[in-house]
């Protein structure tokens, strides 16, 4: 087992490890592969492996599959549940017959209807930490986090936390009971919390962040060279920053990228994720492969210099436009 380095998510007392594993595309979403096809031995050697160097965190949510991903991960958890901290999410509203029905749900009800089925299909009796996914707009914030906070009482969740959410909704939903982390979209190339204040929010009331997408959906990699670099049913092309005079342009600042991580000895992947590290924020790359899981791990141990700090953020300053991060209709699911 690795010393990997420890952090505290949040005040109340969840202790993670730097960098989780983002399980998402081990599993289609509503039959689209993402970030290409995943092979289920593989996925779930990769969190064997994750588990080994002591990258104990999971992340996933209903609605990867729908369902199916959790339940990949109760197949690779199976008889060893607690050396693992796991975290999933809810909102995205699935029907009894297991379709999404793409309307959010933040009910009461809807609430304790899906942390049973998470239950169930993690084949676990808790979650450690319970994000409501995207926030419901016919539902008080309020109502959604004391049905989240009644998990806690009653012993199924350990931890509660919202994703995409704004300064505002944050504030509303602490007030009820407190929030342990926040996960949004966060990395060189999406800063816009730092720019809107909601980085700030965060600290000033210790609710970790949790980083998902570090890698700007893998074009800091530099392995997305052209746009036919996609494999078939990519749902990455549909996105504005790999479209157009905008590809180029990102392609020109992950190079930059690439020089000073190639001065290091690094991958630009891993500069990237020490990056954040740096910053004692918690990334969660999502993988299913043992090699890069090993790579992302490692990165997540380096600590950056001010200068390479300074360095990087020169290569992309805040404000720097890369691209919306979804289509239309998915960036109005986000509450901004």
């Amino acid at each position: 087992m690795s010393t990997i380095q420890k952090i505290k998510l949040g005040n109340q007392g969840l202790i993670v490890p730097n960098i989780g594993l983002g399980c998402m595309g081990m599993t289609q979403i509503a039959g689209m592969d993402i970030y290409g096809k995943a092979d289920e031995k593989e996925a779930i050697a990769t969190i064997h492996r994750s588990l080994e160097l002591g990258g104990n965190f999971l992340d996933t949510a209903d609605l990867y599959g729908p369902l199916h991903n959790e339940r990949l991960i109760a197949k690779a958890i199976k008889g060893n549940r607690n050396a693992y901290s796991i975290a999933t999410k809810f909102g995205y509203e699935i029907d009894d017959n297991e379709q999404l029905t793409w309307q959010f749900n933040g009910k009461k009800e809807y609430v304790k209807k899906a942390v049973e089925r998470s239950l169930k299909n993690l084949g676990t009796d808790y979650i450690d930490l319970y994000y409501l996914h995207r926030l419901d707009p016919n539902t008080p914030i309020e109502e959604t986090v004391q049905a989240m906070a009644d998990l806690i009482k009653e012993g199924k969740v350990g931890y509660i936390g919202l994703s995409e959410v704004s300064s505002e909704t944050i504030r509303k939903a602490h007030k009820i009971h407190p929030l342990t982390a926040v996960q949004t979209e966060y990395s060189l190339f999406e800063r816009t919390i730092e720019e809107v204040g909601i980085l700030d929010t965060l600290n000033s009331l210790e609710i970790g962040l949790v980083a998902y997408s570090p890698l700007g959906r893998g074009f800091i990699s530099g392995d997305i060279k052209s746009e036919d670099d996609f494999p078939d049913g990519d749902f990455r092309k549909a996105m504005p920053r790999f479209q157009g005079e905008q590809f180029q342009k990102n392609i020109a600042l992950v190079n930059e990228i690439k020089k000073l991580a190639d001065e290091k000895q690094i991958t630009a992947s891993q500069l990237a994720l020490a990056w954040i590290a740096t910053k004692n924020i918690l990334s969660i790359p999502g993988t299913k492969r043992v090699k890069y899981v090993e790579q992302n791990i490692a990165a997540a141990q380096m600590v950056l210099t001010t200068e390479e700090m300074n360095r990087l953020e020169k290569i992309i300053p805040l404000g720097t436009s890369t691209g919306a991060r979804y289509d239309e209709a998915n960036m109005a699911g986000i509450d901004q």
